[in-house]
């Protein structure tokens, strides 16, 4: 007998179960601790505007990194190679373009969502409409892929768990959370669980190459040399005194299903070319099309960042533009530290666990993360289901922060902005804050039955869309907004709402296609380009919003705002001139204390 048994009841490995049940513990408790602390409307909206800047900047980071992060980029480099690098590199940029561009501007003008910008900045109540609209658009999207990972998470720590069970737990458990404390108090917890996915992600990898070899060994045996990754041969006791080990092994044999070494380690693998190859064209052939896509994934990315409204409205919760800048600044240091690790954990899945190629749903090479430590177990007994655990642990955490601040957003923009501006704009701060709680609990059930649905498609290419419609939508407004003073309202709005639908039509017939509610399979084959262009639709939407927005300003210019120049000072001039303004009053009148 070579290992130590482990204790394994109903095929739940009981170490992940603590590890998991624990996490989900901590938020529920930090939940209802917050909730005793969130008193006002604008502890519900904004915290207060009393976040300092090391808890904003983790705050950020752990609503930021979300179930995409933390399972979707190892998977998505293990199941298609180098192309999907595209991801974490841009997820990390965007936030340049917020700190040069957007942060401290929006958090001048203080409001407490988008919408309440979008109104004062052009004195449109029509405006906040459309805006709130994009909200739950992009909101709702983005929730899916958390769901997506809730899913694969529970079905992973309770062999045999229907997928949509896991969804629907992990969902109440948040609505729940938001329910009780709002933005106050989530914050606290995205705090921590950024801290706790940094940790969930950065041990498994470091015990994973000591043993198995490091990033270059087990990359290299992609470029045809041969993997000296280490075994280990064990006796019983192994548990706890770690073997040297002995260079053995090679990887396990790739399936059908996998890319092949070459195609795997080229900079245009099998994401950028999928399109190309379906309608039978050649790799030269194929190489435009490639490109178009990588450039349009990039643009998505970026400019994406810096339309998300669950980002956007943390800047709010900052005491002054001067602290939302430095914390962006921070954020950028902490997600791209966080972001070296997750496609250490890809290449050495493709290696060790090749059999998630052949799975699809929940069952495959999205849980990489997840099953990659249990190899361990063979070696090591009962450690490889701890580290194992850990990963649960940081999983939960990635995708319950994530849905925790999209929550926040969408039940912002209904309680705050449809609630309290338009449907009943006399109503107390009280009201607001019991609507508050209405809006979380049935924006969460929507969430649940939209994120059952989308167990085949993957968690980070759904991400992407979410980027995708918020970089046509939201980016284009802000920029303008912040930065052209020529802008009139029918500018924006116009800009906004073709380029976030086009993009928002677009996915919606990609991923119709890809769950098969309709067969566009022969369509596609014969329009590669057009399957590009409307899976990556941010090449084109993004310079047609922003394009509009030109063009219909220029012929609207006698609406541009009569306070525009008060209104640029305002997003514009430091702080210590005290021209700060407060669009919401409430926080500084002190209403509803």
């Amino acid at each position: 007998m070579n290992v130590l048994p482990l204790a394994i009841l109903g095929g739940v490995d009981p170490w992940i179960f603590a590890c998991s049940f624990i996490t989900v513990a901590f938020t529920i408790y930090m939940g209802f601790r917050s909730a005793k602390t969130s008193k006002t409307a604008g502890d519900f909206f904004v915290a207060g505007r009393s976040v300092s800047v090391g808890w904003n900047a983790s705050a950020i980071s752990g609503e930021y990194l979300s179930a995409a992060s933390f399972m979707g980029i190892a998977g998505m480099v293990m199941a298609v190679g180098y192309d999907a690098l595209w991801y974490p590199v841009c997820y990390a940029c965007g936030y340049l373009f917020l700190l040069l561009f957007i942060a401290g501007p929006l958090r001048r003008f203080g409001a407490y969502t988008i919408p309440d910008f979008a109104e004062g900045r052009y004195d449109s109540p029509v405006f906040r409409k459309i805006a709130v609209c994009f909200v739950l658009f992009i909101g709702f999207f983005y929730t899916m892929p958390q769901m997506k990972g809730a899913g694969t998470t529970l079905a992973y720590i309770f062999p045999g768990l229907p997928y949509w069970v896991g969804v629907a737990v992990v969902g109440a458990v948040i609505t729940l959370n938001v329910a009780l404390g709002g933005m106050k108090g989530i914050t606290l917890v995205q705090a921590m669980q950024y801290w706790m996915k940094l940790f969930a992600i950065t041990v498994p990898v470091f015990v994973l190459m000591a043993v198995f070899g490091g990033y270059g060994s087990n990359l290299s045996v992609n470029d045809g040399r041969v993997l000296t990754a280490p075994t280990v041969s064990t006796s019983v006791g192994a548990t706890s005194a770690a073997p040297a080990p002995s260079l053995e092994a090679t990887r396990k044999p790739l399936v059908e299903k996998a890319p092949t070494d070459a195609v795997w380690v080229s900079p245009f693998g099998p994401l950028t070319t999928k399109a190309a190859k379906a309608a039978g064209l050649t790799p030269e052939q194929s190489k435009p099309y490639s490109l178009l896509y990588t450039y349009s994934l990039i643009i998505a990315l970026v400019c994406g960042t810096a339309g998300l409204p669950h980002i956007l409205v943390r800047f709010y919760t900052n005491p002054d533009g001067v602290a939302a800048k430095r914390t962006t600044m921070w954020v950028m240091i902490l997600i791209g530290i966080f972001y070296v690790f997750p496609p250490v954990l890809g290449v050495i899945g493709r290696n060790f666990l090749p059999e998630l190629y052949a799975a699809t749903g929940a069952k495959g090479t999205d849980k990489i993360v997840l099953e990659l430590p249990r190899i361990l177990h063979e070696h090591y007994g009962v450690w490889g289901s701890i580290l194992s655990g850990v990963a649960c642990a940081g999983a939960f955490a990635a995708f319950m922060s994530t849905f925790s601040g999209l929550l926040v957003s969408m039940t912002g923009a209904l309680a705050h902005d449809v609630y309290g501006r338009m449907l009943r704009p006399n109503s107390t701060p009280e009201q607001r804050m019991r609507m508050f709680k209405f809006a979380a609990i049935a924006i969460g059930g929507v969430s649940v039955l939209l994120g059952s649905q989308v167990e085949q498609l993957q968690i980070n290419f759904m991400v992407g869309q979410a980027f995708a419609i918020a970089a046509a939508s939201y980016f284009p407004l802000l920029f303008m907004s912040v930065w052209w003073r020529g802008m009139t309202m029918k500018g924006a709005a116009t800009g906004m709402l073709v380029g976030g639908v086009a993009a928002l039509a677009c996915m919606t017939v990609i991923n119709l296609s890809d769950l098969k509610v309709v067969d566009l399979k022969a369509f596609w084959a014969g329009h590669p380009l057009l399957r590009i262009l409307c899976e990556q639709p941010a090449i084109w939407s993004v310079p047609l919003a922003i394009g509009l927005m030109i063009v219909v300003s220029k012929a609207t210019s006698k609406d541009i705002p009569k306070d525009i120049r008060m209104k640029m000072l305002v997003l514009h001039a430091p702080e210590a001139l005290g021209l700060k303004n407060e669009y919401i009053q409430e926080q500084q009148t002190g209403a509803g204390h």
